[in-house]
């Protein structure tokens, strides 16, 4: 099972609940996948640096998660077919991310 990490962004007119039960879902669907959620974060409503589907801001979000390889390809799926979903990215990490990321997450922890 590897490491990845995915950030999209939500289309910014969507509703709390909307926005709630999409993430609900693609978490739902890593699990049925065999993955296993490490950590997600809300980072709230952005402004973009450029406009997408012409709207200037979005709603991100980030999962980390392990997965096996196969499972990737049906996710970043239905990511591309949802309409919520305005973009997204999936990166595979390495040791040296997976060490950053656990000391990103114990500095996030520190502050709340």
């Amino acid at each position: 099972m590897n490491q990845y990490e995915t950030v999209f962004i939500l289309n910014p007119v969507l509703s709390d609940t909307q926005i709630e039960e999409t993430v609900k879902k693609f978490e739902d669907f890593l699990k049925k996948q065999g993955g296993k959620m490490v950590s997600k974060e809300n980072w709230g409503l952005k402004k973009l640096a450029y406009a997408i589907q012409n709207k200037k801001s979005g709603f991100y979000h980030l999962f980390e998660f392990t997965a096996p390889g196969e499972a990737i390809g049906p996710y970043e799926q239905e990511f591309r077919r949802d309409e919520r979903i305005m973009r997204f990215l999936t990166v595979k990490l390495d040791k040296h991310a997976i060490e950053w990321a656990e000391k990103r997450r114990t500095r996030l922890k520190a502050k709340v």
